[in-house]
């Protein structure tokens, strides 16, 4: 399926993902992922920050707001809180699961979500994996137009993470 896999090998879409539990049986699945030149404890605070913003296209999924660009000090977020936050006013989504500096788990329109953070070397894989169950009508749709928001995402997610000022 096009948008299935980016910038993951086979034996990461082979691996087990938390998001594997909450969908045994999936209709869509689909793969992202990106090396970052930072320890996981480095990229982890970026993603405690997707409860503020998308940080994929700001233009187009946060109505023209940008995503902040300097970490603000956020604890881990828990299970049952929101995911994300669109122009800084509309939360969407929801957290599943988290596991500090190890995997944040979400729910967004129906499709749950895992990044997953991989130490690799001096570095770290940022792995994405999307699913969505065999109810959702969407599934194959939804594969395709994600994989070049969560294509964008990750990368600002990797850039910000590198940089030395935070």
């Amino acid at each position: 399926m096009i948008g299935q896999r980016w910038g993951v090998t086979a034996q990461e879409v082979a691996r087990r993902f938390p998001v594997d539990d909450l969908v045994p049986d999936p209709a869509v699945q689909a793969w992202r992922g990106v090396t970052v030149a930072a320890p996981p404890r480095a990229v982890w605070p970026w993603l405690c920050q997707l409860q503020l913003a998308p940080y994929s296209y700001d233009w187009l999924d946060n109505l023209g707001r940008r995503s902040p660009r300097k970490l603000r000090d956020r604890p881990d977020p828990e299970p049952g809180q929101r995911f994300s936050c669109i122009g800084g006013r509309f939360p969407v989504g929801r957290v599943l699961a988290v596991a500090h500096e190890e995997h944040l788990t979400a729910e967004i329109l129906g499709a749950q979500m895992c990044y997953l953070l991989v130490p690799d070397g001096s570095g770290t894989r940022l792995l994405l994996k999307v699913v969505v169950d065999r109810r959702r009508w969407y599934g194959p749709a939804l594969a395709i137009g994600d994989w070049p928001m969560a294509r964008r995402q990750l990368l600002n997610l990797k850039a910000l993470a590198e940089r030395r000022d935070g």
